[in-house]
């Protein structure tokens, strides 16, 4: 049987298993609201990824644009591992909320009103 997992890496490296969305919403409260760049000066940044134990993975990072904004990364693959890229990676800019909702369809299985954003290829 197939098993569905979701997965959050938060600006400070750890993983969250199966976060909920106070923790979706704190991870992008960090990025958005943080003190600028880390001690190593790159931008802040977290990764929410969703996939199936066999098969496809999605992935979407959100980091911390230069004007204080997100810049936002989609991409598809085939597994786990990254083998195979499905899609072309998309991109966008956008705001904490907007963020928060496209996370929120991703936790919620809804790959295709992702899909249907406005994203720049």
């Amino acid at each position: 049987m197939t098993h569905a997992w979701v997965e959050l890496t938060g600006p400070d490296g750890h993983n969250v298993q199966a976060p909920t969305e106070a923790q979706l919403a704190a991870a992008l409260s960090e990025i958005y609201e943080g003190d600028g760049a880390g001690a190593d000066g790159i931008p802040p940044s977290a990764v929410l990824r969703f996939g199936y134990d066999d098969g496809l993975m999605y992935q979407m990072e959100v980091v911390r644009g230069d004007t204080g904004g997100g810049a936002i990364r989609f991409e598809e693959w085939s597994d786990r591992d990254c083998e195979i890229a499905l899609a072309s990676p998309r991109r966008m800019s956008a705001g904490k909320e907007d963020a928060l909702q496209l996370w929120k369809w991703m936790a919620q299985r809804q790959v295709a009103k992702i899909r249907d954003q406005d994203w720049q290829e």
